[in-house]
């Protein structure tokens, strides 16, 4: 009996090793799982921030193109934000509101292109010289995700329609002369 006596708890303690190490290695596979979701819930909110983004560029390329008169004044050179979204641009023209909770979910604001050279004024238009090229940036920022920002800007360019004369060689729309 004495040899048994010697022995006692030497299992015990082969097995609370190995309930230890089963419980540091699931510890370490829960960590990891936890990090796996945190960085798939990153970028889940980061692809719905650009697509939010996304959504309020799309929908104000009517409202921009039907505006050229009103480009020179709303443009915005630097730090611009939501207060530089020109009233054609606001929530009377289109709905800022992608998931119907009354809250704006992006706001939209043009940026010059800054391509002017030499002593040509910033913010030029008109066309009329080689510095005026019609282009403005649309930029769209949405809102809806603080902690995921995203942006979007689409260089765009407005093309004037061109006067047609019916009795011109060709007449309009190349139907023929009517002279």
């Amino acid at each position: 009996m004495n040899r048994r006596a010697s022995e006692r708890g030497s299992a015990m303690l082969v097995t609370m090793i190995i309930i230890s190490a089963l419980f540091a290695g699931a510890a370490v596979l829960v960590s990891m799982q936890m990090a796996t979701n945190k960085t798939s819930d990153v970028e889940r909110n980061g692809l719905a921030a650009l697509y939010c983004a996304e959504a309020g560029l799309t929908a104000s390329h009517v409202a921009v193109a039907n505006n050229y008169s009103n480009w020179s004044a709303a443009l915005c050179s630097s730090n611009c934000g939501s207060a530089n979204q020109p009233t054609w641009l606001s929530n009377a023209a289109f709905s800022h509101d992608l998931d119907g909770d009354g809250v704006d979910d992006f706001y939209v604001y043009l940026r010059d292109n800054d391509d002017e050279t030499g002593s040509a004024p910033s913010n030029n238009l008109l066309g009329s010289n080689a510095a005026g090229d019609y282009k403005v940036f649309i930029v769209s920022t949405c809102s809806k995700y603080p902690d995921y920002p995203k942006q979007v800007m689409e260089l765009i360019e407005y093309t004037p329609t061109p006067t047609c004369y019916q009795s011109q060689d060709g007449g309009c729309n190349g139907r023929g002369n009517n002279n």
